[in-house]
């Protein structure tokens, strides 16, 4: 996510905030390419699955940030964060909705989940994508922040540096809320996969 001058892309976030029109046209070149490098990250993790197109998923969750209201965007590494977020949620939303609901969904048993390799939301492996996401719903109740760094980095595809902007917290504490939360959320998924 270097591509961008940050600075510049925070002082539109205000401008566009604070109700200046120009500002939202020039911020969305600039954060366009970006959207969709996160859009590839999250179809590449998975397979890449024929299913929703990296160019719906980046208009879907712009749509859905252009309707947010109140957000006092802090920086860029914020709205990225949140843009991260909605994706997460429109996956999920995605997979619910289709086949995978349907050969079992929530109730299907999963095997050999990994962090590192999300399936994508049309695959034979959808249903993953739910218990990995059942699995944060539950680590969020526990520990936020924890929760919070294993959604940037698996679902945001963001890097430690890039997670400790966002939480503005050390590497070292994004490191060390990684491991755990990964440990946690391994042993969760594996416990509830029988």
């Amino acid at each position: 996510m270097e591509t961008i001058d940050p600075g510049k892309v925070t002082a539109l976030l205000k401008a566009w905030v604070g109700g200046d029109p120009d500002a939202q046209s020039e911020l969305i070149p600039l954060v366009y390419n970006e959207l969709r490098r996160l859009a590839r990250y999250y179809r590449r993790k998975g397979g890449g699955g024929d299913t929703i197109q990296t160019t719906a998923l980046v208009h879907e969750a712009y749509l859905r940030l252009l309707k947010i209201d109140d957000v006092d965007w802090n920086d860029r590494a914020h709205f990225f964060a949140v843009a991260a977020q909605l994706m997460r949620r429109i996956l999920i939303d995605f997979v619910r909705a289709g086949g995978a609901v349907k050969r079992g969904g929530p109730n299907q048993r999963v095997r050999d989940v990994s962090l590192d390799d999300i399936p994508a939301p049309g695959s034979d492996r959808a249903t993953e994508l739910l218990a990995v996401d059942d699995a944060l719903s539950r680590l969020a109740d526990l520990d936020p922040r924890r929760a919070r760094v294993v959604e940037l980095r698996v679902f945001g595809g963001l890097t430690h540096e890039e997670i400790a902007q966002v939480l503005r917290i050390s590497q070292q504490s994004v490191m060390r809320d990684w491991r755990l939360a990964k440990a946690w959320m391994l042993r969760e998924l594996n416990e509830r996969s029988g």
